[in-house]
């Protein structure tokens, strides 16, 4: 009995949200799996905020991509934090470090070997946002922008996020 009547709420929950375009899962433990739970863990010990109340979008864009991180509320501390923590970021992806995100995933990330050997065609540029910041990574390069769409795909997916999904490349 009690199964039934938290199976009710989970669905009532998730179609409301839904009925109203929420592109974010219901935050509830009851639909949050372990290794979802771990992975939000993970991130927000790698960008100091609250996973659970931050918003995440990887867009796919025609020379690259833009990843947004914004609070879901007015936190002056947090969009402090994620304006460093995108700044941070921006250094290290120039850089050819991926290590961030290899951490929040345990794994290494899709794209980010092809997106590390042609750092020197790839530029990041850091933005403040109301609540947050945004990385928009360009490049003219087709290869890099193949492993840009492909590190978004990967990381709208694990994130359970929103973005631009349109950009798709062939074999």
């Amino acid at each position: 009995m009690r199964l039934a009547v938290i199976a009710v709420l989970v669905v009532t929950s998730t179609s409301a949200a839904l009925a109203q375009g929420s592109a974010k899962p219901a935050k509830t433990p009851a639909t949050k799996d372990t290794s979802f739970s771990a992975m939000q863990e993970r991130g927000g010990m790698a960008m100091g905020v609250d996973q659970y109340t931050s918003t995440h979008k990887f867009d796919a864009l025609p020379n690259g991509g833009r990843i947004e991180l914004q609070r879901d509320n007015d936190d002056a501390k947090g969009i402090a934090t994620i304006r460093a923590h995108i700044r941070g970021i921006a250094k290290a992806f120039k850089s050819g470090d991926f290590s961030t995100p290899a951490f929040v995933h345990m794994k290494d990330v899709p794209g980010a070997k092809v997106m590390r050997a042609k750092r020197q065609v790839i530029s990041y540029e850091p933005r403040d946002l109301p609540r947050g910041a945004e990385l928009v990574i360009r490049t003219k390069d087709p290869a890099a922008i193949a492993a840009v769409h492909e590190f978004m795909a990967f990381q709208r997916g694990e994130h359970h996020a929103g973005g631009m999904e349109g950009m798709h490349h062939g074999p």
